[in-house]
């Protein structure tokens, strides 16, 4: 392991912030996208897209594209970018608004009259699903709204959300590869699911669907109360079943960048720092307090000399948590993780933790996420706060909002789900548990 003379090691706060841009950084799309752009075509190329990293990708593809092209991509409110070929509208995340409807027609239209000598080149990053929205015949609008509102509300997967938004689309599923025939479709993802499986990025509208309308029925009938007549009629419908896999005409389906190359990064930055990385995957899921709880006893593990990496390290994982509400407070998955790992760790000494969307954004807030150290309970409770009861009303952004630990980016155009990092340092002796 490489280190850095000890005169010359950064704060703990500092390392941290460092190896989250590292981590964004490495799945930039101006980075990662163009040794996977296909060969130009005979005919037109045509680009397609949709997510929050949509028109960063579309401004990669316009600065190497060698001949010409046209297209519409979607993105979330404040995520554009400057292209001069490529149409960039921005719409609502993660309800969809009826901007997104609006685009997405005329997305569809762009399809219309290609042939075989055509290339649709489709653009795919974590938001997709919300942006790129055609309800199915007799679905409305305000139908899909509510019950993603409820679906969220409830801590149901990404999975299962997509799974819903699939069965209630025209467009969604696999649906969107049959329109775009008989052009060559290929699509450029940059995955922001567990196990990037092309089939939930975006909810899979260029790729063949594995779940069936039954699956979706009984995540409503599990996580709501009331479900909108339209959308148990259209599940009960056969039509709703979407395309499934095929082996003889697999998509042309690459993936540029994960959340596994983000790790990498931000792991190869803490080996030249001095730290040792114990990498847990990019692909965990869960409540966002059982995952900081499993973290935290990691955490203790390790500091009593029973893990697999001793002090000075950092365990980096990435994923997305989900947080069942309870409560009325402000704050997203990633400030819920950071303030119950915390709570569970009530002030270890040598801890040091960040946790914070790729794509700058942390739940409804402003903030990408938040770090901490071993005083936050402390610095809480000298501004008035209590960090236990705060996290029961999932109001973690308060918290950190009080004790200067928000982490704000502003949209960074890319998106590989969360990333959290956790530094544990030999603690020095002016650290005390509180």
């Amino acid at each position: 392991m490489t280190s850095v003379p000890a005169g010359d090691t950064p704060e703990p706060v500092a390392v941290l912030r460092r190896l989250f841009a590292a981590a964004v950084d490495a799945v930039m799309p101006a980075r990662v996208l163009t040794p996977w752009l296909p060969e130009p075509p005979r005919g037109r190329t045509v680009v397609i897209g949709a997510g929050k990293a949509a028109a960063a990708m579309a401004q990669a593809v316009e600065a190497v594209w060698p001949g010409p092209l046209t297209g519409l991509v979607i993105t979330r409110y404040d995520h554009g970018a400057p292209c001069r070929r490529i149409e960039v509208v921005e719409a609502a995340h993660p309800v969809t608004d009826a901007t997104s409807v609006a685009a997405t027609a005329r997305l569809l239209d762009l399809l219309k009259d290609l042939t075989p000598d055509d290339l649709v080149l489709c653009l795919l990053s974590g938001g997709a699903s919300a942006l790129l929205t055609a309800p199915a015949p007799g679905v409305t609008l305000a139908d899909k709204q509510a019950v993603t509102r409820a679906l969220l509300r409830s801590g149901a997967t990404i999975g299962e959300i997509n799974c819903v938004r699939k069965h209630l689309s025209a467009i969604k599923g696999g649906r969107l590869a049959r329109l775009a025939a008989p052009a060559r479709l290929v699509t450029l993802a940059i995955s922001d699911v567990p196990d990037d499986d092309p089939s939930t990025i975006g909810s899979g509208p260029t790729v063949p669907d594995p779940t069936t309308r039954a699956q979706a029925l009984a995540i409503l009938e599990r996580d709501l109360v009331d479900i909108p007549a339209a959308v148990r009629d259209r599940l009960l419908d056969p039509v709703s079943e979407t395309p499934k896999p095929d082996p003889a005409c697999p998509p042309d389906f690459r993936i540029v960048a994960a959340a596994a190359d983000a790790l990498a990064a931000a792991a190869d930055l803490a080996r030249s720092l001095g730290y040792a990385p114990l990498v847990l995957g990019g692909d965990l899921e869960g409540e966002a307090s059982a995952v900081a709880a499993d973290h935290a006893a990691l955490v203790r593990r390790i500091q009593a000399g029973e893990g697999p990496v001793a002090p000075p390290c950092v365990i980096l994982s990435g994923g997305e948590t989900t947080v069942s509400l309870r409560g009325s407070g402000r704050g997203g998955r990633n400030g819920e993780f950071l303030l119950a790992l915390a709570v569970a760790l009530d002030g270890a000494p040598g801890v040091h933790a960040l946790a914070a969307d790729t794509d700058g954004i942390d739940g409804s807030g402003t903030n990408a996420g938040a770090v901490m150290g071993p005083d936050l309970l402390n610095q809480a409770r000298r501004a008035g706060l209590c960090a236990g009861e705060r996290l029961a009303d999932n109001d973690a952004w308060t918290v950190f909002a009080a004790t200067g630990g928000l982490v704000t980016t502003g949209p960074t155009r890319t998106n590989v789900n969360d990333f959290r990092a956790t530094l544990i340092d030999p603690p020095s002796p002016s650290e005390t548990p509180s």
